[in-house]
């Protein structure tokens, strides 16, 4: 039996759902989570079974480690712990055991990005102190605020100059290939760089794409690729500890079907098993774009301008095909750094992986795949049982292409890449779980065609281009009514930086000074949006 009424609904219990819950309690707030699935935790979830441990979804969380959000939220007190391998990331450059590995140690980075120009090292080095220079306020900008004010003022003091801020500027801005030209002479610093970038779906040769390399590589350095121990779920459970030590209110296995609208603002919430929840203040929805604004509203209040730019403009990221594997032992890397590394990455050198970009953009799939692949078992030995291995390898699809066919053949090409670089890893395989593009929306709505980032990371469509037109915050043409998913900036990855601005947007506008924070934004939007 639900509550008949409280103050504010998140629906959906991801990350930045939890993140929203735990914000809006922590404030005071009556606060109702509805989950769809029988198990909390969005695409942070793992399953358990005869031994082993497998994240169903996400894995590996720099994000999680590095974001101010869930620092701040303490998660270590309600059980989380983080366990890491005693490499982050090796990226295999070609078959022969070429690789570029990040240490621990930043010497020990500057080593192996050297090996074939020592120039590059000390380049790595001068990379990585002007990351830790200015860390503090570039996550917070990031990942705290919008727009990004107080933050972006601290981080142009730290850069110290207006000449080095527009540096930077243009650094931000740069294509990961023409970025790995103007820092690296040899291979393996640009293939660190690119790997990285395909974390994302930004094209290599596109704006922002080296920012996304560069990010996720400098945070390999500093905090690593750590996973969870005892596997993703743990995490979701820490994070559901802390929200129902808030107050909060956590109901799973209930799917939202609707949301009421009177005279501009949202009132309550529909279910699928028939109930109604009134709501006194907010509705945060930690849901895909297309699925608030296709499904949740009514369909007759959504302006014209938001639905085409929908229908036409909106753009997921790359659908996802992911392999889970039980292997018997360790796979045999001809690169001896892959053998102790978290995450690896299969794929070769940014030139090659810049094909491989134009191919997903052009609508082919690729006949020699990147992989990013997790060895769980490296960085958590709870993951499977003595002696053997649990790994996971995914890769992407073309936009376009989602369908379970495509999904098959990709999936032999992945394996077969492994196998090139490992010979021998076929012999090892117990048995392995193919997660489709198709399989991936089921388990997950917000994971639309398999998209795992909420929409394209690309200039395009970020900023005050995300989810479409609007302002970049949280808020939608309906008062009350928060969009707090990956769906908005500052986009994907487990960092809860959605969920906190939703939430924090959502408390401005309930105060005494709402009038003021919430009318001409929402009037300017709606503008935008008809």
């Amino acid at each position: 039996m639900l509550p008949r009424s409280v103050d504010a609904v998140v629906i959906g219990s991801g990350p930045n759902g939890l993140v929203s819950a735990i914000t809006l309690a922590d404030a005071g707030w009556d606060v109702l989570v509805l989950e769809a699935a029988d198990t909390f935790g969005g695409a942070v979830r793992s399953t358990e079974g005869g031994g082993w441990i497998s994240d169903r979804f996400s894995s590996n969380y720099p994000l999680g480690v590095a974001s101010p959000v869930l620092r701040a939220l303490e998660l270590e007190k309600f059980g989380l712990k983080w366990a890491h391998a005693p490499l982050p990331l090796v990226h295999l450059l070609d078959s022969d055991g070429a690789a570029a590995a990040i240490h621990p140690d930043p010497e020990d980075t500057a080593k192996s990005i050297g090996a074939e120009h020592p120039g590059d090292g000390d380049a790595w080095l001068r990379l990585y102190q002007q990351y830790v220079s200015i860390r503090e306020p570039l996550l917070k900008a990031l990942l705290t605020t919008w727009p990004p004010i107080g933050p972006g003022v601290k981080l142009a003091r730290k850069l110290g100059s207006a000449g080095e801020l527009l540096r930077f500027a243009r650094f931000m801005a740069m294509p990961m290939h023409r970025m790995g030209q103007e820092l690296f002479d040899g291979r393996q610093g640009p293939a660190i760089i690119a790997g990285n970038s395909l974390h994302a779906d930004a094209p290599l040769s596109g704006a922002v794409s080296g920012t996304m390399g560069w990010l996720l590589a400098m945070l390999a350095q500093d905090v690593g690729f750590p996973v969870v121990a005892g596997g993703s779920s743990a995490f979701s459970g820490a994070m559901v500890r802390r929200a129902e030590r808030a107050g909060a209110l956590l109901v799973s296995g209930t799917p939202v079907t609707g949301l009421e609208v009177s005279a501009g603002r949202v009132t309550a919430v529909h279910t699928a098993s028939g109930e109604s929840v009134l709501v006194e203040r907010a509705v945060v929805a930690d849901t895909s774009a297309p699925v608030l604004y296709g499904e949740l509203l009514p369909q007759v209040l959504i302006p014209g301008g938001l639905r085409r730019d929908l229908d036409d403009r909106f753009e997921w990221d790359y659908p996802t095909v992911k392999l889970n594997f039980r292997l018997n032992g360790p796979i045999p890397w001809l690169a001896p750094e892959a053998r102790s590394a978290g995450v690896v990455h299969l794929g070769g050198t940014a030139d090659e992986l810049v094909h491989l970009s134009a191919d997903l953009d052009t609508g082919r799939v690729p006949s020699q795949p990147f992989l990013l692949i997790g060895q769980t078992t490296k960085s958590d030995l709870t993951r499977s049982p003595d002696g053997t291995e649990a790994v996971w390898a995914y890769a992407h699809l073309p936009r376009g292409v989602a369908d379970d066919a495509s999904a098959e053949k990709l999936a032999g090409r992945m394996e077969r890449a492994i196998e090139r670089f490992a010979p021998g890893f076929g012999d090892l395989v117990i048995d392995r779980d193919l997660q489709r593009p198709s399989t991936l929306e089921s388990g997950n709505a917000a994971l639309g065609l398999g998209a795992v980032g909420g929409g394209t990371m690309q200039l395009h469509q970020q900023l005050i281009f995300r989810p479409t037109i609007g302002l970049g915050s949280a808020r939608t043409f309906v008062e009350g009514l928060y969009l707090g998913s990956s769906a908005i900036h500052p986009g994907g990855g487990v960092h809860g930086a959605c969920g906190h601005l939703a939430a924090r947007t959502a408390l401005r506008d309930a105060s005494l000074l709402g009038p003021l924070t919430r009318k001409l934004p929402t009037a300017t939007l709606r503008h935008l949006q008809r």
